[in-house]
């Protein structure tokens, strides 16, 4: 078997496979091979078997034989996953799903979209920008838009736009026994039964397999502006964003990057920003009310310590400034180009953040480690990108004894052990911590609707 961990698939069921789909079903190693991680630093399973389907019901007709099988299916996106979501820990087939890619209907005047899981978000964008209208939700990857809704991705964006589980309106899922379901209808709210939508929004592929999405989408702004502005000071630079919340200024993005990322995106971007704590912020609305949201936050900036705030209306210096933060992970990187990232998050409430950020810094000080920060500080997110030798048991488990206070530190300020990137394997105990007896509820909703753990297995709970 492929997988490293001992397998429970029936392998009798790629012939059967084989016979329904013939040559659509790969088993090559190498094709194998390039499906069995993400863009984690865990552990790489391949599974057994690809299959790209067209349709809804090619998947539900895989997934019947799967269960005839038990035989484990994994969906799979973009592969931009960032804890083991799209990891075969079992064998099984890996339904990849790049060619259901079709904006399937565009509702201008209802403002929403129907769309198949392949799609990706620059891809549907670049469709709607016709249209007058953009969907806001950037995780910084271009991302499929299932992969999106199966991990409750985030991003940039959320503190205007919220997250995926605000903007998915409906959902058609195949469920572990092959039936096709539709969780909802499109009106923007409906109180008919139990909430299946977000029930599977965030479930990554363990309760159902996503074949169609229909999320809100947004008018373009009439005007958009970008602004920096550097802190000597972490604590005063999140108590500007504080008070810009609690303000109700409707702001679009608030991105914290620490000094260590700012050297590093100085010398990676070639940008010549001071190499201090920075907001990355974004405004949209009316010419008149981004002037006015400028002006305003600036003034906060300025009372807390922030200096050098500059502001652009220009596409092609916004595009710059936030093309920069997206490769925060690759100047990371370039930091120590022989370490392999580890990139992880938690979330704790915005009043709790320059704390949790403060002792996480001095955190790796003190482990002697590089790891820079970066943070949608908007809603209190913020990402540790490790720069760890995999190879050095002892730098290893220094990052592994970080990780874990970083992750407890959050949990014990009321926080979240992750605020987008989700479970997947890598963080199943750190879930048990919590929620504790909630897990056991979650278990008893997987055992519900996938009685024969074939949907994902080894993701979110342990069954």
């Amino acid at each position: 078997m492929s997988s490293a961990v001992e397998t429970v698939a029936d392998l009798g069921a790629i012939e059967v496979l084989k016979s329904k789909f013939g040559d659509r079903i790969v088993t090559s190693r190498s094709v194998c091979h390039e499906f069995g991680s993400d863009e984690s630093f865990h552990g790489h399973y391949p599974p057994d078997a690809v299959f790209a389907p067209h349709s809804t019901q090619e998947v539900a007709e895989i997934v019947k034989i799967c269960a005839r099988h038990k035989f484990p299916v994994i969906p799979y996106g973009t592969g931009t996953s960032l804890e083991g979501h799209i990891c075969a820990l079992y064998g099984g087939i890996c339904l990849n799903m790049i060619e259901m890619n079709e904006v399937l209907r565009v509702n201008a005047e209802d403002l929403d979209v129907v769309v198949q899981p392949g799609v990706t978000r620059k891809q549907l964008n670049l469709h709607l920008k016709d249209n007058g209208l953009f969907f806001p939700i950037d995780p910084g990857a271009d991302a499929s838009l299932g992969g999106m809704t199966a991990t409750r991705a985030s991003g940039t964006n959320a503190v205007q736009y919220g997250t995926m589980r605000e903007n998915v309106l409906s959902l058609t899922v195949v469920m572990a026994d092959g039936k096709i379901i539709k969780t909802a209808r499109r009106s923007r709210k409906s109180a008919a039964g139990y909430d299946l939508t977000h029930l599977i929004v965030g479930s990554e592929g363990t309760l159902g397999i996503i074949t169609e999405i229909t999320l809100r989408v947004y008018g373009i702004p009439e005007k958009i502006s970008s602004a920096v502005v550097a802190f000597p000071d972490l604590g005063r630079a999140v108590d500007a964003v504080i008070m810009t919340i609690q303000l109700g200024i409707p702001i679009a993005r608030i991105e914290l990057l620490d000094d260590a990322m700012m050297e590093a995106l100085n010398s990676y971007s070639q940008m010549n920003h001071p190499e201090e704590h920075t907001l990355f912020l974004e405004f949209h609305g009316t010419e008149d009310s981004v002037q006015e949201q400028v002006e305003t936050v600036q003034v906060i900036c300025e009372e807390h310590g922030g200096g050098h705030f500059n502001w652009t209306v220009h596409t092609e210096e916004r595009n710059r400034l936030w093309q920069a933060r997206h490769d925060a992970a690759y100047a990371a990187k370039s930091m120590r180009p022989n370490a392999q990232i580890w990139a992880t998050d938690v979330c704790v409430p915005i009043s709790r953040l320059a704390e949790c950020i403060t002792e996480t810094k001095t955190d790796i000080v003190n482990s002697n480690l590089q790891a820079p920060i970066v943070g949608h500080v908007g809603d209190g997110n913020f990402h540790l990108v490790l720069l760890v030798d995999h190879t050095d048991p002892d730098e290893e488990a220094r990052a592994q004894a970080l990780h874990e206070r970083m992750v407890m530190r959050a949990l014990e300020m009321d926080g979240t052990c992750t605020g987008e990137h989700g479970i997947g394997y890598g963080k199943l105990d750190f879930l048990i911590a919590e929620h504790g007896e909630a897990v056991s509820v979650m278990r008893t909703i997987k055992k519900a609707l996938d009685p024969d753990n074939i949907l994902n297995p080894g993701k979110i709970v342990r069954v």
